[in-house]
């Protein structure tokens, strides 16, 4: 298995190479040169798999498929030591909840718990494994990596939980300055471990992820001080997540002729790409919904074709704030495919068009309309106040507290479900880290874990910056020399 750049690199990696690299040095994003097929054969032996092995047993199968660099025995057991019961608080790893809802006669719809790892969302199930498998391929390098990243909430907790400890390994996370909720920041910046260092950049989330793109881009740095990725830019983290739709989907289906929906809480398009890496590979997915919230840059693409990136003056600051995000930046890896692989006129569009005019326009080319008939996407957007209706509902037609984000998906989801095809839709993170808006709503805190009781008031420990590249720069050559 090759990996190939969005935007044309003649390079052709293998995954180890490109787990420790990130971005490619063109600046694209990696792909797998052709997408692993799943037969009927293949879709019956992974449904068993599910059934009698469990989850980790599936992401051995799934990775393998794109994994030939690291020995079966040592990835099978990477898998196993990453998604146990201990770690997830199930034996499912993620279990769905069927919801009453007001959703058309005949249409089902649940949701698939994804917020049972160590930080409560979702970003623990592709993380997780990431720290296993850093640390595994740095000691075979005899190697260290500074991991250098950017959250609007979630990405650094996950990542910082799943890195502390490490050997060889050193976090660098950005957040935007005072915009993520008070647990949010507080799982991320009470953490005094040594190796973990958060830079709260007083701008917006695309800032942050702006910084780490500038500093992934300039060759000579990045090799110097051994930097690498754990946002959703580095293939590794995306390929993960690829096994919960299996998972989902072997769960909501009897056989191999049924096909499901997903809807997903979208902003950088990391989650949703994982879902159309899924169908591309044969995985019986009739529509992946793309959820967002009023930062509708996704939503818009889809309706109209135009992409359209916001400064942070017109960057929503909202109730689901790791949404909060106008610069997708998986979004390159679907319209790659959507472009049939045509990396010149990519780069183009993500280089040029973006950089120059803010936006491109895909509306009136007729390789638009095959991202709903050949690719399944479909789109809607949700407001606070459709966030505040649908949680007081699910919880009074179910007894069950969801997040502001979840909320976000089912608000879209419930119109777009069809009778006969299961619609799930991925809950990214337990309500408490969004406590404010769950008081809002239904007038109640929302359960803690004990673990994280009294969190907001330890200690902390966070570097504030302006967002400049050269100040974030300066701050890891000092803490790494």
């Amino acid at each position: 298995m090759r990996y190939l750049s969005t935007r044309g690199h003649a390079d052709r990696k293998r995954f180890c190479e490109i787990l420790l690299e990130g971005l490619a040095p063109d600046g694209g994003l990696y792909l797998p040169e052709t997408y692993p097929q799943i037969t009927a054969d293949n879709l019956t032996h992974l449904r068993q798999v599910w059934q009698t092995k469990g989850y980790a047993a599936l992401a051995f199968e799934v990775l393998s498929l794109y994994i030939d660099d690291i020995p079966s025995n040592d990835l099978q057991a990477l898998c196993q030591k990453t998604y146990t019961e201990a770690a997830f608080g199930t034996p499912e790893i993620v279990p769905l909840k069927s919801l009453k809802t007001n959703a058309a006669p005949g249409a089902q719809v649940s949701l698939e718990a994804l917020s049972n790892g160590p930080t409560l969302a979702f970003k623990d199930m592709a993380m997780q494994l990431l720290g296993n498998l850093f640390e595994y391929e740095l000691a075979r390098r005899n190697a260290e990596l500074n991991i250098f990243g950017a959250t609007s909430g979630d990405t650094g907790s996950a990542a910082e939980y799943a890195m502390r400890g490490k050997k060889g390994v050193r976090v660098f996370m950005t957040s935007p300055q005072g915009r993520m909720s008070p647990f949010q920041q507080a799982q991320m910046f009470s953490l005094l471990d040594e190796n973990i260092h958060n830079i709260a950049i007083e701008g917006v989330f695309d800032d942050c992820q702006d910084i780490v793109k500038a500093v992934s881009n300039d060759l000579d740095f990045k090799r110097k001080y051994k930097i690498g990725t754990v946002n959703s830019i580095n293939w590794a983290r995306l390929l993960a997540q690829v096994v919960y739709y299996f998972a989902g989907y072997f769960q909501a289906t009897q056989d191999n002729s049924q096909k499901v929906s997903f809807s997903v809480p979208s902003g950088n398009f990391g989650n949703v790409c994982a879902g159309h890496v899924a169908r591309m590979m044969g995985l019986p997915i009739d529509q992946l919904v793309v959820a967002t919230n009023e930062n509708d840059v996704l939503d818009e693409f889809f309706r109209t074709g135009v992409y359209r990136v916001r400064g942070t003056a017109d960057t929503h600051e909202t109730s689901s704030p790791s949404m909060d995000i106008s610069k997708a930046s998986n979004f390159e890896r679907f319209v790659f495919d959507l472009l049939q692989r045509d990396a010149v006129r990519t780069k183009d569009l993500f280089y040029d068009q973006l950089n120059q005019k803010g936006q491109f326009d895909l509306g009136h080319d007729p390789l638009f309309a095959t991202a709903k008939t050949k690719f399944g996407f479909i789109s809607g957007k949700s407001t606070h106040a459709d966030r505040l209706k649908t949680i007081q509902e699910v919880f009074a037609d179910n007894h069950i507290m969801i997040d502001t984000h979840t909320a976000d998906g089912l608000k879209v989801a419930v119109p777009l479900a069809k009778p006969g095809i299961h619609m799930l839709v991925l809950e990214t993170a337990l309500p408490i880290k969004f406590a404010a808006t769950l008081v809002e709503a239904l007038g109640r805190e929302p359960d803690r874990p004990a673990k994280f009781e009294g969190i907001e008031a330890l200690p902390k420990r966070v570097q504030v910056m302006p967002k400049s590249v050269d100040a974030v720069k300066k701050y890891i050559a000092q803490h790494c020399d």
